[in-house]
């Protein structure tokens, strides 16, 4: 299936707009061996008050440490859940609220009635009030055909709605798609919108394709607005089937100020997906970008348990663009901000292969 728009001969366009949070400054991990051993540690949680302090001291937010109950959630964390991802915002007292990011269309919470930029105030009756992002989703997982009640706040001063949600863990097709007639008789256009990176993206999207093509389709798009992430290694098999072999998908930067070529295994639900999709293709010169600047964190974190079941989440390095461009703290410029006519989209495409070809 690698390379599956290159064999079909077609365009693309992505149209995107996934806000992330981005983290300024690099992370600079360090340790004084000698502290911790002068240090007197009488019980288990004032080790774990240790670790946490430790690791706080690194001024990364993505950096943090797992109880032994929230190590074993995230252990079996489901990446379907009620089809919805929150982040945390500033509030207006200097502290942090958490708003809804990303829903999957016809989800479980979006069916609910919840939308994206609604507040998110209570998870079963309990305030969330100073919680963080992940303790959050952790307290709204449960098993599958169990109910979670949330308590949300439409918008900045819209109402506030308690909502019942029956969590799912069977993945629904990710994929939307129809055949568009241009105007004047012009060519067909394929558009499919991906609501998630899960399971099923990369065959449904695949036969979605194949599909289309059936249908007339000359040119594609791909709609990755409001995508509520995913798995990053859904993201880079994605990305393959509109590369050529042997294109670069991303670049993985570690300790070690080196460019890697990567192909990352990674099993946490991110919304850097979108993100690794959107930049591989375009730095490829297989589409174009339409929308608005998206911003990603575009690191990498390792997970390791600990001997008394708790665990600590480490940055332990970035990825980058395969033009090596660092998204952290910079996004992703699009081409265009509204569609653009598709001779503009293959004007651009050959300008950008000709630079490819001819530094």
């Amino acid at each position: 299936m690698r390379g599956l728009l290159r064999k079909l001969g077609k365009s693309l366009m992505i149209a995107f707009s996934i806000p992330v949070v981005s983290i300024d400054g690099p992370l600079k991990i360090g340790r004084k061996k000698e502290d911790i051993r002068s240090s007197s540690i009488q019980s288990r949680s004032k080790a774990h008050d240790v670790i946490k302090r430790m690791l706080a001291s690194l001024g990364d937010p993505y950096t943090r440490f797992l109880s032994p109950d929230q190590f074993s959630k995230m252990a079996r964390y489901d990446v379907s859940g009620i089809g919805m991802n929150i982040k945390e915002v500033p509030d207006e007292n200097g502290g942090t609220k958490l708003r809804v990011l990303g829903l999957v269309l016809d989800g479980p919470a979006h069916l609910a009635g919840v939308r994206q930029g609604d507040e998110v105030l209570a998870v079963n009756g309990m305030d969330v009030a100073g919680k963080s992002a992940f303790e959050v989703l952790s307290s709204i997982q449960g098993p599958n055909e169990t109910s979670v009640t949330l308590k949300v706040k439409h918008g900045n001063c819209g109402p506030i709605q308690s909502v019942t949600i029956e969590r799912q863990v069977v993945a629904r097709t990710p994929v939307f798609y129809r055949i568009e007639q241009m105007e004047n008789g012009g060519p067909s256009v394929g558009y499919m919108r991906l609501k998630e990176f899960n399971a099923l993206a990369r065959k449904d999207l695949a036969i979605a394709m194949k599909r289309l093509q059936k249908m007339g389709a000359s040119y594609f798009v791909l709609d990755l607005r409001d995508n509520l992430g995913g798995l990053v290694q859904a993201g880079i098999e994605i990305a393959k089937l509109f590369l050529n072999q042997g294109d670069t998908v991303i670049y993985t930067v570690g300790k070690d100020p080196q460019y890697q070529q990567s192909a990352v295994a990674d099993n946490q639900p991110l919304t850097e997906a979108p993100l690794i999709v959107a930049s591989a293709l375009h730095d490829n010169c297989r589409a174009v970008l339409v929308g608005e600047k998206t911003f990603g964190k575009g690191l990498i974190q390792s997970v390791f348990e600990l001997h008394d079941g708790s665990g600590v989440v480490v940055t332990v390095g970035k990825y980058v663009t395969p033009n090596h461009k660092d998204i952290n703290g910079n996004g992703i410029e699009p081409d265009y901000r509204n569609f653009p006519g598709w001779h503009d989209v293959e004007q651009r495409l050959s300008q950008c292969k000709y630079v490819h070809e001819h530094g």
